[in-house]
């Protein structure tokens, strides 16, 4: 039988990192978890009603954080932001050592900080179950934070646009597994970025 993990947010383990990333367990979001991500994420949309800027919401990045962005451009930028962070090089990390990064991500976004979707988790998840990992560079990052180019790659192949292990085609493996790449909304491209 098929060891299952709910992923909550909180309660990983080194033994529950070691069992997913070497071990053949299934991961579903707990309905917890499911739960704060909605409030969270109900708050941004609340506040997208209005006209108010919010950083990287429905702003630019950076230099660009007081340019407000359009409602129809919103998922083209998300999906922009992703592909300008994917710069890592060298050798990649392992397929056991990119499952670790996976379900670490997942748990991280699933304490319901991050104002994003629980679709986002569920799509990492369903990823994994199908072992759909993505190819992550292990050199390289952007700006000051260690992580933000690993998990753009992470996010690139959600998005289907990435490499995963075994796959010389990432988008007929999806379309083989029916498989619909993740659609980006507000916010959710910052998913490559701390969750608090």
């Amino acid at each position: 039988m098929e060891k299952l993990i709910e992923v909550k947010g909180e309660g990983a383990t080194l033994a529950s990192v070691w069992a997913v990333a070497h071990e053949n367990v299934k991961l579903k979001l707990s309905d917890s978890a499911r739960a704060k991500m909605k409030k969270s994420r109900d708050f941004i949309e609340s506040r997208m009603k209005g006209d108010e800027p919010i950083y990287g919401v429905n702003t630019g990045f950076g230099a660009f954080s007081s340019v407000r962005i359009s409602n129809e451009d919103i998922e083209k930028l998300q999906q922009n932001l992703i592909r300008s962070h994917s710069t890592g090089v060298g050798t990649p990390f392992t397929k056991e050592q990119a499952r670790a990064i996976m379900y670490l991500r997942a748990n991280a976004l699933a304490t319901g900080r991050s104002g994003i979707r629980a679709e986002v988790v569920d799509k990492i998840l369903e990823f994994m179950n199908h072992d759909l990992i993505p190819v992550i560079p292990s050199q390289g990052s952007v700006g000051a934070s260690g992580d933000l180019a690993p998990l753009s790659h992470l996010a690139l192949a959600l998005i289907g646009e990435g490499e995963i292990f075994g796959s010389d085609s990432l988008t007929k493996t999806l379309a083989e597994k029916k498989i619909m790449p993740l659609k980006l909304q507000a916010k959710e491209g910052l998913l490559n970025v701390t969750s608090t």
